[in-house]
C-alpha cells in the first residue's frame, strides 16, 4: 500500500523547515524534487493518511496518458515513482493532518498549524492542494452528528485510540478494508458492514479480509446502516437492514464510517490570498500569490490560460522553486543549471 511507503511524522510538536507544501499529490511531490535540486528542504502536509492525492483516491488503477515520455501509467505507479524520485531529499511528511491556521511570526516567517496541533515555521508556504482538501462524506444516518468525534469517526488519526474497542466499520473501499485489516489485531471485535458482496478495494485486501472472516476473527454483514443507538455521544449499537435478515442491531462502542470523500477549499480560504472562483490567483513568473512568500501550484492555482493537468503542475513546481529560493536564501544568487550537465545536481539525486 502507498501509505506504507512513507513514514509520517507523529502529530504535534514544533518544527522548522524551508518550505511547507500543503498537499501530497503528484504536483506537491514533484515540488519536493525541484526544491531539493536547489538545496531547499521541505515538509509536506496532507489530510489523507498517504501521499498521492487524487491519483490514489480517484483513479489509482486508471491510465494517465499525458505524462511526457511515459506512454501510460496508473495513478499508483506515478505516485510510487515520484516518491522514489524525491527519496534523496529526505522530505518530512505530516499525513492525516489538515493545515488550519497560518500566521506571520515576529521573525518574518510563516507559522502553520494543523488540526492535530503540529506547528511548522518556514519562510515559504506552497499550496499544492489540488481541487481542495478531501473531506469525508457524512453517512445519511439520523442523529450521527451527536456521536461524531466521540464514538463515530470518519478517519483514523491515532490508531491506539481504537485498541480494545468493539468496532463496526462501514464501507467497501480501500479505506474500509485497510483499516479492517490494520485494526483487527488490536480491537476487541471488528464487524465490517457493506451494502453488497462486491468491494471497490484492492483484490489482495479483499482476499485477506475474507480469510479473517473464514477464520472467525472478524464478522462481515451485507447490510445498510439505518440508525444509531446510544446516548450522550456514546454509541451502543448500529441499526442495520439487510435483504435476507431484515432489520437488526449490531452492538458496538465505535463506528468507523468510510463513505467516500468530497473536495472542499477548506481553511486555505482564510489564508488571506486572493481567490477567483474558489481558486488561488497567482502570477505566471513564480506562481506566487497576492501574499509574498505564499505560492500556489497545481489545480488550485488560477491564472489566464490555466490547464488542470499534472504536466502543467510540474512546470509550475519548477518555477515556484526558483521563486522560493530568494526567500529561503535571500543573500545567495541563484545559478540556473541543467541536470544533464551539472555534476552537483546529479550527485544530489545519486547519479553521476
Amino acid at each position: 500500500m502507498i501509505k506504507k511507503l512513507v513514514e509520517s511524522v507523529p502529530p504535534g510538536g514544533a518544527h522548522e523547515t524551508d518550505v511547507v507544501i500543503i498537499g501530497a499529490g503528484p504536483v506537491g511531490l514533484f515540488a519536493v524534487f525541484e526544491l531539493g535540486l536547489l538545496g531547499i528542504k521541505a515538509r509536506v502536509i496532507d489530510i489523507l493518511d498517504h501521499p498521492g492525492g487524487q491519483c490514489i483516491e480517484l483513479y489509482p488503477e486508471k491510465p494517465i496518458l499525458d505524462i511526457p515520455a511515459i506512454k501510460t501509467i496508473s495513478g499508483e505507479q506515478l505516485t510510487r515513482q515520484l516518491l522514489d524520485q524525491i527519496e534523496p531529499f529526505g522530505a518530512q511528511f505530516h499525513l492525516n493532518e489538515m493545515a488550519i491556521t497560518l500566521e506571520k511570526t515576529d521573525a518574518g516567517k510563516w507559522r502553520i498549524k494543523t488540526d492535530m496541533g503540529t506547528m511548522i515555521e518556514a519562510p515559504v508556504i506552497c499550496i499544492a492542494a489540488g481541487g481542495g482538501s478531501f473531506q469525508p462524506k457524512k453517512p445519511p444516518i439520523p442523529g450521527v452528528d451527536d456521536y461524531e468525534g466521540d464514538t463515530v469517526f470518519y478517519a483514523v488519526r491515532e490508531r491506539e485510540k481504537f485498541r480494545g474497542k468493539n468496532i463496526v466499520i462501514a464501507g467497501g473501499g480501500d479505506s474500509a478494508l485497510d483499516w479492517t485489516l490494520d485494526l483487527e489485531p488490536i480491537a476487541e471485535k471488528i464487524t465490517l458492514v457493506h451494502r453488497r458482496e462486491e468491494f471497490r478495494a484492492a483484490p489482495d485486501s479483499v482476499e485477506k479480509m475474507k480469510a479473517l472472516v473464514d477464520a472467525g476473527k472478524i464478522d462481515f454483514h451485507v447490510a445498510q446502516i439505518t440508525g444509531l443507538k446510544g446516548a450522550d455521544g456514546k454509541i451502543e449499537a448500529v441499526e442495520v437492514e439487510s435483504k435476507s435478515d431484515g432489520a437488526y442491531d449490531l452492538p458496538c462502542d465505535t463506528l468507523l464510517a468510510f463513505y467516500g470523500l468530497t473536495m472542499k477549499l477548506g481553511p486555505i480560504a482564510d489564508f488571506g490570498v486572493n481567490l477567483i472562483e474558489n481558486r488561488v490567483e497567482v502570477d505566471t513568473e513564480k506562481f506566487e500569490t497576492s501574499v509574498p512568500g505564499i505560492f500556489c501550484i497545481g489545480d488550485m492555482a488560477h491564472y489566464p490560460g490555466k490547464l488542470k493537468l499534472i504536466l502543467s503542475g510540474f512546470h509550475e513546481a519548477a518555477l515556484m522553486s526558483h521563486g522560493a529560493f530568494h526567500y529561503v536564501f535571500p543573500d545567495k544568487k541563484l545559478k540556473f543549471q541543467h541536470t544533464t550537465s551539472a555534476k552537483d545536481l546529479q550527485a544530489k539525486v545519486g547519479e553521476g
